[in-house]
């Protein structure tokens, strides 16, 4: 049995410039998980956004846990708040905005999971 608590988290800074934790992690964990995804938990100060972003091979889903923001996903954008999941497809140009008065926090379930390689910064010229 694995259960792990956010508690015990090690959270960084990632390369998109949120906070991030890798919550679960196939290739990161004590234990042999038989899954195809990863989950990590992110946060976006108030105030703040994300890098543009994309991931290559994967597909992910934030799920919101805590407070609103905007979410931008090529060249589409909406207003999203806790409860919410929204589905970013691979290949697609990303990043997210909290515009509330608290933490953007929420869930990024990638599929399949997360590696270095499959990201990469979107730099504007």
């Amino acid at each position: 049995m694995l259960i792990k608590d956010l508690k015990n988290c090690q959270h960084f800074t990632a390369i998109d410039n949120s906070t991030l934790c890798e919550f679960l992690h196939p290739t990161k964990q004590d234990k042999d998980l038989k899954i195809p995804y990863s989950i990590a938990h992110a946060i976006v100060k108030s105030g703040e956004k994300t890098l543009p972003h994309k991931l290559k091979i994967s597909s992910e889903v934030y799920f919101i846990l805590e407070g609103e923001g905007i979410i931008y996903i090529d060249d589409e954008y909406a207003k999203i708040h806790s409860g919410q999941a929204i589905y970013i497809p691979p290949n697609s140009k990303q990043y997210i905005q909290s515009t509330g008065n608290s933490d953007l926090k929420f869930l990024c379930i990638m599929y399949p999971m997360w590696r270095l390689e499959d990201e990469k910064l979107i730099v504007s010229k």
